[in-house]
């Protein structure tokens, strides 16, 4: 699907409700394949976000920040004639998620925002950020993927991982090698924490309703949840038992219950 000049990955799978997935830093609509029995029930839409799995990735890094690639999803619901779609976005695909519901409030049905954060508060924090992510980027491009996903894989964030199946580790894996050193690196320069505009101040006038997931072993992100949870006029916050970071990947049926849960519910 060729998008404001690039082409990007869109998978469409059932009918029903329009259901957006977002997916993480290293991830590609693959993320998300096992949750299809789980959801089956709206109209799943898998995007491969800029510069990750079978979607373009440009050499310019600021074709990649926030606002640019909000622009895309929406030109992507304009596409596929979406007036309005639920959107499950997950760490850096909730920042998406959030990212477009700040901008575009009247496009956004419901969203649900695993493991996810507003960006960060202070212009400290932010240049910070920015610093460690061009080093990253800088290691991605001469360090190649391949020892990148080494790295990336083992970082304190992921422990959790560790107690899944050979068969889920070495699929997660796969999913992440398919990615390239530009994409993943301009990616990080153009949306990362520091780079994307901070929302914190914007989450009162969030007139969506919101569903915050984290994992009781993530507990950096619990508490932006609930820090979130406080400023948000309307959300749900739960906290998933024996999961991380990636809860959809450590606990999918418990995560496929909790979303679509919230996603029935009237709250009109």
């Amino acid at each position: 699907m060729k998008i404001r000049d690039v082409s990007y990955h869109v998978e469409i799978v059932g009918k029903g409700e329009p259901l957006v997935f977002l997916h993480g830093f290293t991830g590609s609509s693959l993320s998300w394949r096992h949750l299809i029995d789980e959801l089956g029930h709206h109209q799943l839409i898998f995007i491969d976000i800029l510069g990750h799995g079978k979607t373009d990735h440009p050499s310019d890094s600021t074709r990649y920040k926030m606002e640019e690639v909000v622009e895309d999803i929406i030109e992507i619901f304009n596409c596929l004639s979406i007036e309005k779609a639920h959107i499950v976005g997950y760490s850096m695909g909730g920042r998406l998620a959030l990212s477009l519901a700040a901008l575009y409030p009247h496009r956004v049905k419901k969203l649900v925002l695993e493991s996810s954060s507003p960006g960060l508060k202070t212009d400290e924090e932010r240049n910070h950020r920015i610093q460690s992510d061009q080093a990253l980027a800088d290691e991605i491009i001469v360090g190649g993927i391949s020892s990148f996903v080494d790295k990336w894989e083992k970082i304190p964030l992921f422990a959790s991982q560790m107690t899944l199946s050979d068969q889920q580790k070495k699929k997660l894996r796969e999913q992440r090698l398919l990615n390239s050193e530009v994409g993943l690196a301009n990616s990080l320069l153009g949306m990362g924490t520091g780079s994307q505009p901070s929302w914190w101040d914007v989450l009162p006038n969030i007139n969506v309703p919101i569903l915050l997931l984290c994992g009781e072993l993530d507990q950096k992100f619990c508490e932006i949840a609930k820090r979130m949870h406080e400023l948000l006029p309307f959300s749900v916050l739960i906290e998933i038992n024996q999961a991380g970071h990636a809860i959809h990947v450590e606990q999918p049926r418990i995560f496929g219950k909790i979303v679509n849960g919230f996603l029935n519910e009237d709250y009109s």
